[in-house]
């Protein structure tokens, strides 16, 4: 390509379509003259005849030389990788390259507990078999946090056949572990550290921020760019660093992983997401960081709210904190998370990024401004003054999560075995062929191929007496479970 391009993928895009060829090939839509109005008003004339794949200058996702290879090349540098991968199902195919790029049938894994549930997926494809890292709980927020470098640790001394480990940094509330430590223990062992970095694509932007993964030594790391850059929605990109996982053998999971269709609007949209945060990423994020700074502070006024900080953080035992994640327990005021996020929602037209039993969290980013900081805090005053409901009514303590239960199986090996959906009391004993995980605290009771116990059991009893919301189970309100089926 002539000159250095300042988003190659989209100037290909704009060269193809200037060219004037008549389009005899996919898509049937041929460059909107086909389009359906109601497409024509969600992309715009010139996207529509953008909307092409695979002519000369628009490169090949699998095995790219030209346009998507300098994105890659530009995003690489921008984040300082050693290499950088387009992903264009969402970060779930950035985790599950990760994973079959490092393991293989038979082979072990340590994996966080509360890991996202790609991460299942990429042990079914990959026939890995995991380890469970149980994550540290804060006690007064009652949220899943990272694993200790001590726990890190002992599953090494325990497992030291394992390739690596697949961690979670920073967690969905921005919380974030000890990452260097833990990736000087590994690579001691000669082990890989992945790590789930999909929220953290902005940490690199900002000293304000927690350091990003491969700063801290992680040899891979998948990162949503759609999440809090500027991407469209199922963007992400897959970082490497380091040379201990082969990239030859990336290319061929990801390219194993994805589709032979990619869109180009979608990889377009990350590679400018990547050159907006080279022209500004840093004056972005840095008045992002102190627009949270100041609205945490204006919440904390609000009589029965508590957003937490980073010397809270720290004293739960995170290394760190993304500022920009505002969690905002409602507690004091009498309500349950989600309450508390259907009347900003309905009400006031806050719309939260999640609720959890006694919490709602707002992710502030480099979109929004004064204003809507403001807006926040002024709903979040009337939900307070309004809508306070008798304190005290929301049960505080915290269920004490069961032991890891013990596996029988391998994911792939449960995934593929013959099932049979059992009443849940009658599943004792048997093997898991799903998994069970209640939100919150979003950390997995059983994951498939393991022993169903009576403490996993009761746990589900205690969080479904409280309200809890299970996710990954095909059954309405877990009465029944799907098992692996006993042969007879």
């Amino acid at each position: 390509m002539r000159g250095k391009p300042a988003a190659p993928i989209a100037e290909a895009m704009a060269a193809y379509a200037s060219d004037g060829a008549l389009a005899f090939h996919t898509p049937g839509h041929k460059q909107g003259r086909g389009a359906h109005g109601l497409l024509r008003r969600l992309i715009t004339e010139e996207g529509l005849r953008e909307e092409v794949s695979l002519m000369e200058e628009l490169d090949d996702l699998h095995d790219p030389h030209g346009a998507i290879a300098e994105a890659e090349r530009l995003a690489a540098a921008l984040y300082g990788a050693d290499a950088a991968y387009l992903m264009v199902n969402g970060t779930t195919g950035a985790i599950q390259t990760m994973v079959l790029a490092m393991a293989g049938p038979g082979d072990t894994v340590l994996v966080q507990r509360n890991a996202h549930r790609s991460v299942q997926g990429a042990l079914v494809l990959a026939g890995a078999r995991p380890v469970y890292l149980a994550p540290e709980t804060e006690e007064r927020l009652a949220i899943p946090m990272g694993v200790t470098p001590e726990t890190v640790r002992r599953a090494i001394e325990a497992h030291p056949e394992a390739k690596g480990a697949i961690l979670v940094n920073p967690t969905y509330y921005g919380m974030t572990t000890r990452l260097t430590e833990i990736a000087g223990l590994l690579h001691e062992a000669g082990m890989v550290l992945a790590v789930d970095e999909a929220h953290g694509a902005h940490l690199a932007f900002s000293e304000g921020l927690p350091r990003q993964a491969i700063d801290a030594g992680a040899d891979l790391a998948a990162q949503s760019t759609h999440k809090l850059l500027g991407a469209m929605t199922q963007g992400s990109m897959l970082l490497a660093k380091g040379g201990r996982v082969s990239p030859a053998r990336v290319r061929e999971a990801s390219s194993l992983l994805q589709t032979t269709s990619p869109n180009q609007l979608l990889m377009a949209s990350i590679d400018i997401a990547r050159l907006q945060m080279a022209e500004e990423g840093e004056a972005l994020w840095g008045r992002a960081v102190e627009l949270s700074e100041k609205t945490r502070a204006h919440i904390n006024e609000i009589e029965g709210l508590w957003c937490f900080d980073k010397a809270y953080a720290r004293e739960a035992g995170a290394e760190d904190l993304d500022m920009t994640k505002l969690t905002v327990q409602v507690t004091g005021i009498g309500l349950t998370g989600p309450q508390a996020e259907d009347i900003l929602r309905h009400r006031y037209k806050i719309q939260c990024e999640l609720s959890d039993a006694r919490n709602v969290l707002f992710l502030l980013t480099y979109a929004d401004g004064e204003q809507e900081a403001e807006r926040l805090v002024e709903a979040l005053a009337a939900l307070a003054r309004d809508h306070r409901r008798e304190a005290g009514a929301i049960p505080m303590e915290r269920i004490a999560l069961p032991p890891a239960a013990s596996s029988a199986l391998s994911p792939r090996e449960a995934f593929f075995a013959e099932k049979e959906r059992l009443p849940l009391e009658e599943t004792i004993g048997r093997i898991a062929a799903e998994e069970v995980t209640f939100y919150p605290p979003g950390v997995p009771v059983l994951s498939p191929g393991d022993y169903v116990t009576e403490e996993a059991l009761s746990y589900v009893r205690e969080l479904q007496a409280l309200g809890g919301r299970v996710l990954g189970s095909g059954a309405e309100m877990l009465s029944a479970l799907c098992v692996v089926k006993e042969r007879i």
